[in-house]
């Protein structure tokens, strides 16, 4: 996952005035823990923080509901049959149902199943379009993450990041039984 430009930026912002660093020398190391950090919350909570389009492949071989790898979603624009030489062709309304949950989870499923292919489906997610409109919570733990790694940078035996930081992105997590 990479954090946007304009994100970075004013993640940056955030992480400087925590760590009270007035000057742009140690601007790129932040910047790498900053994408870090923002990752390491996505692995964490399992969502996606910052909106974008995304498509993935899920079988097409079952007539069952099947969840859209990432959340949460906002939109689901397209379903595609793609064959097994990688030929794309939309499928028509009829032949598919999509639905977005109350936890945004999207799903898709087919009328009836497509033997030998796999479903392309186009969709939008995420939390937020910028750094100030993602969740306080979030943002806190990821700029107290980056304040701890960069404080131990060169200790040998760092004990891991701070309790508080986990705390912060817990409430917000949602792990799936597969």
């Amino acid at each position: 996952m990479t954090v946007p430009p304009a994100i970075a930026a004013a993640a940056l912002i955030d992480a400087k005035a925590y760590l009270r660093l007035d000057t742009a020398d140690e601007d790129a190391v932040l910047a790498v823990l900053i994408g870090a950090g923002a990752s390491l919350c996505e692995r964490f909570t399992g969502l996606a923080l910052w909106l974008a389009d995304r498509s993935d492949t899920i079988p097409a071989t079952s007539p069952e509901w099947q969840r859209l790898p990432a959340t949460p979603v906002t939109a689901i624009v397209s379903v595609s049959r793609l064959d097994p030489a990688g030929v794309v062709a939309t499928l028509p309304v009829e032949a598919y149902a999509i639905d977005i949950d109350a936890a945004g989870d999207g799903w898709v499923r087919l009328a009836r199943p497509v033997p030998a292919a796999r479903l392309l489906v186009g969709y939008h997610v995420g939390l937020a379009a910028d750094w100030p409109s993602l969740p306080e919570p979030l943002r806190q733990g990821i700029v107290r993450l980056v304040a701890h790694a960069y404080a131990h940078r060169d200790a040998p035996d760092d004990a891991g990041p701070p309790a508080a930081v986990a705390a912060l992105w817990r409430p917000w997590r949602r792990v799936r039984l597969l």
